[in-house]
């Protein structure tokens, strides 16, 4: 049962942190940073509505919140998995 749970862990911690890396690339760059590089101009004009930026803050919030508890879970298993 504790592998079945772990493996399910293991595969959300991927899948979220592939997603989160994905949102934080997508979010308005404030300076001269990787989103300049990598065509700033054209995400500005894309990420120009307030509504839009505020959904994509909300949803990375969730996210991350969601791939810190799974890696707290995962880090619990392993722990009291060998006792």
């Amino acid at each position: 049962m504790v592998d079945i749970i772990q493996f399910v862990l293991e595969v959300l911690l991927g899948i979220t942190s592939l997603l989160l890396t994905l949102l934080i690339l997508l979010h308005k760059g404030r300076g001269g940073g990787l989103s300049d590089m990598f065509g700033g101009g054209l995400t500005s004009s894309l990420g120009s509505s307030g509504l839009a930026e505020r959904n994509l803050n909300r949803f990375t919030v969730v996210l991350a919140l969601v791939w810190f508890v799974s890696i707290v879970a995962l880090g619990l298993i392993t722990k009291f998995q060998g006792l």
